[in-house]
């Protein structure tokens, strides 16, 4: 077995294991900070509408000689209005000018029939409109709700509403980051931004429900035993899941990354950037936020409970009494074994979460009948 998979077995098992829980307030405050920083970089800064959003006129010329330079120099000159050039795969170029009518576009076209030396008929015009940009961002913040209603919904009855309300801060926390982020690089908003921030919606859960489900199936009948209290259960489930979430994280951020950095950074493929970074930070701040957010926020709101907050005295209880014997905790968890060992049948003492190492450890599942 290869390190990682064995540290996976032994984080599964909880014989290692990190307190994300019980440092939980560190990683709050992590996230605010930078969610401040988002939503000042969105305030101060703003995002940066593309054609779509904001109307205009898209020129593109058969194969030149002209560089990017000089073109963007060209149409900003003509149009008096800032010009996004890119180079085609074809030779030719893709001059973007926002806040155009009809007639400036056709006095830029032919300015740059001019410069460029070749019959105006040849240079492709192409006017948006900002109505069909403003459509789309309307349709998306209406996707948008539809999908954290019906998520709530849905969390709220395969687990419980704590959880569903925990997923929707993440989400929310998640759309917020990478949102400010767009704004702070400045790369373009256009409907492939839009298309990737909703893409993200559907990653930024997956490892998210990965760790409920392992909580919702550590937890039953927690109340029944007393060597946990809920929210080391809680840390027990994120530990437990932690390789997978990091694999399938790194699987999935590989090729999104070729796309940022080499297709749009090194190839100069700059319409991959749309997409490619919504995609990128939604991605990783989907797998932070499962991780040191959303499932220690159920921790908080469970441990709020009656039931918890009964649960932790005795856990607590327990242990004080346990050290004053003198015995440790792994004194305490072999008794907890064999006791389960000479339990009869039904009598076995609730067992929750992951298994450690100690005595007892690895029996068969046909022992609880």
């Amino acid at each position: 077995m290869s390190r990682l998979g064995n540290l996976g077995a032994r984080l599964y098992q909880g014989e290692v294991g990190y307190d994300f829980v019980g440092k939980r307030k560190i990683w709050y405050g992590v996230s605010i900070l930078i969610t401040i920083t988002a939503i000042l970089g969105l305030a101060v800064q703003g995002l940066n509408m593309g054609i779509e959003f904001k109307g205009g006129a898209v020129f593109t010329t058969p194969k030149t000689d002209v560089s990017v330079s000089q073109a963007q120099e060209v149409a900003e000159d003509a149009s008096g209005h800032d010009a996004i050039v890119q180079e085609l795969g074809t030779g030719g170029l893709r001059i973007q000018v926002s806040e155009l009518d009809t007639q400036q576009a056709d006095r830029v076209q032919e300015k740059l029939a001019e410069e460029f030396k070749l019959d105006s008929t040849k240079i492709n015009a192409e006017l948006v409109g900002p109505s069909w940009g403003e459509q789309i961002a309307n349709k998306a913040w209406t996707g948008l709700g539809v999908f954290m209603i019906l998520v709530v919904i849905y969390l709220a009855i395969a687990f419980e509403w704590r959880m569903a309300v925990a997923a929707l801060v993440a989400l929310i926390h998640d759309i917020t980051i990478t949102v400010g982020v767009y704004a702070l690089v400045g790369f373009e908003v256009t409907p492939g931004t839009v298309i990737g921030l909703l893409t993200i919606l559907g990653y930024s859960l997956y490892d998210t429900v990965v760790v409920f489900d392992s909580l919702k199936e550590g937890s039953k009948d927690i109340t029944k035993q007393t060597r946990w209290t809920y929210s080391e259960v809680a840390n027990r489930s994120i530990n437990s899941t932690l390789v997978r979430s990091i694999n399938t994280t790194v699987v999935a951020l590989l090729p999104v990354a070729g796309l940022l950095f080499i297709g749009g950074g090194v190839l100069g493929a700059g319409m991959l950037n749309d997409i490619s970074l919504s995609l990128f930070v939604g991605l990783a701040a989907g797998a932070y936020s499962s991780i040191f957010i959303a499932t220690p926020l159920v921790a908080d709101l469970k441990e709020r409970e009656p039931q918890m907050k009964a649960l932790r005295k005795r856990v607590l209880a327990k242990r004080a009494a346990a050290a004053a014997k003198g015995e440790s905790a792994q004194d305490q968890e072999d008794v907890s074994d064999r006791a389960y060992d000479e339990a009869p049948g039904d009598a076995a003492p609730a067992v929750v979460g992951p298994r450690g190492s100690g005595r007892g450890r690895g029996r068969p599942s046909s022992r609880r009948r």
